[in-house]
C-alpha cells in the first residue's frame, strides 16, 4: 500500500498564506454577518415575500392606525418600484380599500393573520371610490405599484414576512 497525506504539514509560500488567510477571513466574516442578515431580513420599514417566483423585498411605509390607513398613499404623483405601503390591522377582519384622492395604479395584495395572500388586486385605478373587496379575513394589507405583482410572479399563496407580523402564527418568522 502507498502512502496516504495524511498527517503530512502543507507549507505555503508568502502568496499561498495571503490567500488563504484571506479566504479563512471570508468565511469568518460570512457565518458573522449570518445572525446580522437574518436582523436585517425583519425591518419596520421592509417587507419580504416569498413564493414560486423567488423572494422580493419592498421598502414600505407602515400605516398602523386608523388615522394612517385612512390616508394611505392618497395624493402622491409616484411610488419608487421598490416601495409600498403596509397596512397592519389590530383585528382580523373583513377589508375593503378605494382610490379616492390615489394617484397612481396599485395592486393591493390582502394576506391573512399568517402572513399568506389570500387575495391580489391588481391596477386598482386611480381616483375610483369602488370599493375593492380584499376578503373576510384579512389582517395585512400591501399596496405597490400596478402591474408589479404580476410582472414579478407575485400571487395567491405567496407569503409576506415583517417585523410586525404575528410571529407567534406567522408561516414566515422573523
Amino acid at each position: 500500500m502507498g502512502k496516504r497525506g495524511f498527517g503530512k504539514r502543507l507549507t505555503l509560500s508568502g502568496a499561498g498564506r495571503a490567500i488563504c488567510a484571506g479566504f479563512m477571513g471570508f468565511v469568518a466574516g460570512s457565518m458573522m454577518s449570518l445572525p446580522a442578515q437574518a436582523e436585517d431580513a425583519c425591518r419596520e420599514d421592509s417587507v419580504l415575500i416569498r413564493g414560486d417566483f423567488g423572494q422580493a423585498r419592498f421598502s414600505v411605509e407602515v400605516a398602523d392606525t386608523e388615522a394612517e390607513r385612512a390616508v394611505g398613499l392618497m395624493n402622491r404623483p409616484h411610488m419608487p418600484s421598490s416601495a409600498g405601503m403596509l397596512f397592519i390591522y389590530e383585528t382580523t377582519r373583513p377589508a375593503s380599500f378605494w382610490m379616492r384622492d390615489t394617484l397612481i395604479p396599485l395592486d393591493m395584495l390582502f394576506a391573512d393573520e399568517h402572513g399568506v395572500i389570500q387575495h391580489v388586486h391588481s391596477n386598482a385605478i386611480p381616483l375610483d371610490e369602488t370599493p375593492i373587496f380584499g376578503g373576510d379575513a384579512v389582517r395585512y394589507v400591501l399596496e405597490i405599484n400596478g402591474g408589479l405583482a404580476e410582472a414579478m410572479g407575485i400571487s395567491v399563496g405567496s407569503e409576506m414576512r415583517h417585523k410586525n407580523f404575528l410571529q407567534e402564527i406567522a408561516n414566515w418568522r422573523c
